[in-house]
C-alpha cells in the first residue's frame, strides 16, 4: 500500500503578492512587527510590518505638507554679484516662466515639484487617518492609496534638489550664493520623504483596506 500523495494547496489570488521588481509571485504571510519578507528571486523587500506604522507614515506626510509650504514661499537662494543682491523663491521661479512660450515649463515645475507631492500627501492622509484610530477606512480609500502610489514616480522633489546642486556648482564661481530657509526646508523634505517610504509597508496598508468595511 503506497502513501497517498497530498493534493497541492489551491492558489488564492487574493493571497498572492507580485514582486514590483521581477514580478515573482509569493504567498503572503502574517508577520509579526519587525519581521521582513523579501522576494526569493531578487531580494526586494515585500512585507515589513512595524508597530504604529500607520501613525508614523501619516505624521511624516503631514510634515511633508508643512515643509512644502516653507520650501515654496520662503527665499530659496540669495545671489550677490557686482554689488547687487537678489533673493528668489520657488514660487518666484514658477512665475518667471509665465510668458507664452515658457508657460508649459512653468506648469510642469508647479505640478512636479509642488502640486503632485501635495496631492500624494492628501491621498495618504485620507487613507491612513481612520486606520490610525482603529476605525474602518473611508470610502474610496483604495482609490486614494492607488493614486498616491501612481503619483510617487512623478514627485520630483529629489530631482529638483539634484538639479539645484548642479546649478550651484556652475554659478559658484561667478557670484556669491547664500542658502535661504527654503533650501534647508527642501533638504529636510527629501529626508522626510525617504523616511516615509522606509516606514510605509504597502502590503499592510492594502490588507487593512481590503479586510475592513469602508465607512459610508
Amino acid at each position: 500500500m503506497s502513501d497517498a500523495i497530498p493534493e497541492p494547496e489551491p492558489l488564492i489570488l487574493d493571497r498572492l503578492i507580485a514582486c514590483p521588481q521581477c514580478d515573482g509571485l509569493h504567498r503572503d504571510a502574517d508577520l509579526s512587527n519587525g519581521l521582513r519578507a523579501r522576494c526569493h528571486r531578487c531580494g526586494t523587500l515585500l512585507i515589513a510590518p512595524r508597530a504604529e506604522a500607520f501613525l508614523q507614515v501619516m505624521m511624516l506626510s503631514v510634515t511633508v505638507a508643512i515643509l512644502m509650504v516653507g520650501a515654496v514661499f520662503f527665499p530659496f537662494l540669495s545671489v550677490q554679484a557686482a554689488g547687487l543682491s537678489h533673493d528668489g523663491s520657488v514660487f518666484d521661479a514658477v512665475r518667471a516662466f509665465s510668458g507664452p512660450i515658457l508657460a508649459p515649463l512653468s506648469v510642469m515645475v508647479l505640478f512636479l515639484i509642488v502640486l503632485i507631492p501635495i496631492l500624494r500627501v492628501i491621498a495618504i492622509v485620507y487613507t491612513l487617518w481612520p486606520l490610525t484610530r482603529g476605525q474602518p477606512p473611508y470610502r474610496h480609500a483604495a482609490v486614494a492609496f492607488r493614486a498616491a502610489e501612481r503619483l510617487r514616480p512623478w514627485s520630483m522633489t529629489e530631482i529638483f534638489m539634484i538639479g539645484t546642486a548642479v546649478a550651484l556648482v556652475k554659478i559658484g564661481g561667478m557670484a556669491t550664493v547664500s542658502f535661504g530657509p527654503a533650501f534647508w526646508a527642501f533638504g529636510a523634505l527629501v529626508i522626510v520623504l525617504v523616511l516615509e517610504d522606509t516606514f510605509m509597508c504597502k502590503w499592510t496598508i492594502w490588507k487593512a483596506i481590503d479586510t475592513s468595511t469602508p465607512r459610508s
